[in-house]
């Protein structure tokens, strides 16, 4: 399958959905090609702007999911074919359970040690046959021997919990030495699936609204938030 991908601002987004990313991993996984995985919101589009090194990084992934609804108003403004989010936490869990049909091994890295251990049980507890080849908290200093320690679970898949871009230029940084094939940035979904910070209702989040639920829950986010509009003024009068 070749990949359609439209692009904003100079920022490439992949038009595919969670069953089509999931049959492509895993012909590059025969093909034993190496797969990343971004999330691409509007503000990650405006901060690219400022930043060649962000667009750079997204640009060069393998997959940027349309992960925010403004990429999806963009695409229907510009008569894309994005017609569906395909959000970070939600490719996770449709990895998760895609790994757990086809015995690929998961390692999780990042967020605070009670985090990730919960996460990682919780998730054991969703997906029984899921191999969990293993974990380490964000906060392991010595980055060879953990480069050493995934390696030696010989995980098929990475999950990374560092933030953006941290976890993009982490895996960025460290994958030529890795054997795994399949990598995630994730952000906070450790701590959505470890139970300590409840997603958004299902309301919410079947119509797109997930960063209003965030925006009411956190008000401080609204300067955040701001980068809607502007994107979609940008990606108007370009």
């Amino acid at each position: 399958m070749n990949q359609f991908k439209e692009e904003y601002l100079g920022v490439k987004v992949s038009a595919l959905n969670y069953a089509e990313i999931l049959s492509e991993i895993d012909n590059r996984i025969q093909e034993g090609e190496q797969s990343t995985v971004i999330a691409v919101n509007p503000e990650k589009v405006i901060k690219a702007q400022d930043d060649p090194e962000i667009k750079r990084l997204i640009n060069e992934s393998t997959f940027q999911i349309p992960d925010g609804a403004g990429i999806l108003l963009a695409s229907r403004l510009k008569k894309g074919k994005i017609r569906n989010r395909v959000t970070g936490i939600d490719m996770m869990d449709h990895l998760l359970g895609h790994a757990s049909k086809q015995g690929y091994r998961v390692f999780f890295y990042g967020a605070k040690e009670e985090i990730v251990k919960k996460a990682r049980d919780n998730i054991k507890e969703k997906y029984p046959a899921l191999h969990v080849a293993g974990y380490a908290n964000g906060y392991i200093k010595d980055n060879d021997a953990l480069i050493e320690e995934i390696n030696k679970t010989k995980a098929d898949i990475v999950f990374v919990a560092m933030g953006s871009p941290r976890q993009e230029y982490w895996i960025e940084q460290n994958r030529a030495q890795l054997n795994a094939k399949v990598f995630q940035g994730v952000g906070g979904s450790f701590d959505v699936f470890s139970g300590t910070i409840p997603r958004a209702p299902h309301l919410f989040r079947r119509l797109g609204l997930e960063w209003l639920y965030r925006l009411m829950k956190e008000p401080s986010r609204w300067k955040r938030q701001m980068a809607l509009p502007k994107f979609l003024v940008k990606v108007l009068r370009g």
